[in-house]
């Protein structure tokens, strides 16, 4: 038994404890471990409310000792959601320079509730920045196909894009910017 069981029950040697009181013990016991659990997997990489629910019952712990634990965590800002899609569309955008769609599929694999995705995704992408990422992505894989048959080469280019998270209308003007710096390089 944790020595904070002991002191939150007000347990000491010897005394007799009933059924009621015996359950108690085990929950708090229960408590105390998931709790260390969420703290060790929190420790390791920012987690969403879904994802950390999902671990913590792979490991086996009851409902209610979750959701005492996720209340724990949340008091103490540990969990917040907002912060998490924050923090990695910044990430997926100026890093790795995907487009929206790649970046609100990344965000529904962590289980970030589609509110949260659309209102971050708003506030910090613009369409101007994507096209940019767009277009270095695009200039990137023109260099590595361009001399392909034309038609291969645009059907390449434009599943890469759209692969990258870019919707229709910039991967087409994308491919129209790169087609007409190509012709003005010859």
């Amino acid at each position: 038994m944790s020595k904070e069981t002991i002191y939150k029950l007000k347990l000491d040697k010897g005394i007799q404890i009933n059924q009621d009181q015996l359950r108690q013990v085990v929950e708090e016991e229960e408590y105390i471990q998931a709790k260390t659990t969420a703290f060790n997997i929190s420790g390791r990489s920012m987690q969403s409310e879904h994802m950390l629910r999902m671990k913590l019952d792979r490991k086996g712990y009851q409902q209610r000792i979750i959701d005492r634990v996720i209340d724990l965590l949340k008091r103490y800002n540990m969990i917040d959601d907002k912060e998490l899609a924050r923090m990695m569309i910044k990430d997926k955008i100026n890093l790795n320079r995907y487009g929206k769609n790649r970046i609100k599929q990344d965000l529904y694999k962590k289980g970030i509730d589609s509110e949260i995705v659309d209102e971050m995704l708003s506030l910090y992408i613009t369409d101007g920045q994507e096209y940019e990422n767009a277009l270095y992505h695009g200039q990137k894989k023109l260099e590595l196909i361009k001399h392909e048959e034309r038609n291969k080469m645009y059907q390449k280019l434009a599943r890469h894009l759209v692969y990258k998270g870019f919707n229709y209308d910039i991967v087409n003007k994308v491919i129209q910017q790169l087609i007409k710096d190509a012709k003005e390089e010859y």
